[in-house]
């Protein structure tokens, strides 16, 4: 095993931004894609070096051959790469990390636990903005008190939006969020999209809507806190009352996962338009409540969500390669605690405990 650290989809904007923090942080990074050109684009952007994989079995190929320290996953759909890049990587004696942002991805990456703890090496999944934003808040607030009752997270993410697609990672993420569902007496239950909408104000003044969107928080935060009933909502979450009247008949056809891949690739093409981010911040926010009327509140700030979905896979990838983690499957707060976000860029500010 190397010390290098790869980045399958480098090409992409979330691979260029963890190549670019990997470099900051003085780390080896191979840009691993398809497309000669942009990937020779990318590496001069970010400093690393390439890797032409003209497909997921081939870089899964080079990955047992060439034994990366790490390797970082940006290609969705999750559920679907994820198996095959987590296999060539226990072969290699490589630790994973990935973007994952789904209920059914992280769940598959949580259930090779055992596997991974036997094998050596370390699995961390749900490396970006959302999950990890908001799962670190739930691990501070929690920190030495017994299992919750209670947690909501909202996730708010302000980010800039380049000209061009939108990629599968992002689209299967979004499919994936429009199963509704909750945590319900421990475990998972269906819910509304869009329910259950509050309107929050931000600690810098500001206003922002959530509602209901089960994405990968939703596990993090339970597991995290030991919650019987967990609710993760979005400030992207749709919250009209038409758009919560169309998407449970929306939802009932991504079950089949021959339409559910069928539509990925179709709107992964979907060009979007440039656009600055909508507010200065990105915030992840909790409020859990335990059984003894207690209740904690707390809010992580960042800045721009993509480039803080860069800094997480480089930061955990630095402590891996430093043999700072431990075997088995993990979200980045569960393994390495509260102050990850903060060795990110991000920022507490805690409300004072008070009672129902």
């Amino acid at each position: 095993m190397n010390a290098q650290t790869w980045v399958l989809g480098g090409t992409g904007r979330s691979g260029r931004a963890i190549a670019a923090e990997l470099t900051r942080r003085g780390l080896s990074a191979v840009l691993v894609g398809r497309d000669t050109d942009r990937l020779r684009a990318a590496a001069q952007r970010t400093g690393g070096e390439t890797l032409l994989a003209p497909s997921l079995d081939d870089a899964a190929a080079e990955i047992r051959r060439r034994r990366p320290g790490v390797v970082v996953n940006t290609v969705g759909p999750f559920t679907t790469t994820a198996p095959a890049v987590i296999d060539a990587c226990r072969a290699a004696g490589s630790h994973y990390i990935d973007l994952a942002n789904d209920v059914e991805a992280l769940s598959a990456v949580s259930e090779r636990h055992d596997a991974a703890a036997e094998a050596g090496h370390t699995l961390v999944t749900g490396a970006g903005f959302g999950v990890t934003a908001t799962e670190s808040v739930v691990v501070k607030l929690c920190a030495g008190l017994p299992p919750a009752l209670r947690v909501r997270t909202d996730m708010v993410p302000s980010i800039s939006m380049e000209e061009g697609t939108a990629g599968e990672a992002l689209i299967g993420t979004l499919l994936g969020g429009l199963r509704g569902r909750r945590i319900t007496d421990g475990r998972l239950a269906p819910a509304r999209i869009g329910a259950d909408a509050q309107r929050l104000t931000l600690p810098d003044g500001s206003e922002v809507t959530t509602a209901g969107m089960p994405l990968g928080e939703l596990l993090a935060a339970q597991r995290a806190s030991g919650a019987r009933f967990v609710l993760s909502a979005s400030s992207e979450a749709p919250s009209s009352p038409l758009m919560r009247a169309v998407i449970p008949a929306v939802s009932t056809l991504m079950r089949s996962e021959r339409l559910r891949s069928f539509t990925t690739r179709r709107l992964a093409r979907v060009r979007v338009e440039a656009r600055e981010r909508p507010r200065e911040h990105s915030w992840g926010h909790a409020v859990v409540t335990w059984a003894d009327g207690e209740i904690r509140e707390g809010w992580l700030r960042v800045g721009d969500a993509q480039r803080y979905t860069g800094a997480v896979p480089a930061e955990v990838a630095r402590r891996l390669l430093a043999g700072e983690g431990r075997p088995g499957a993990y979200t980045p707060a569960a393994l390495f605690g509260a102050t990850l976000a903060e060795a990110c860029g991000g920022e507490y500010l805690l409300t004072r405990p008070g009672r129902r």
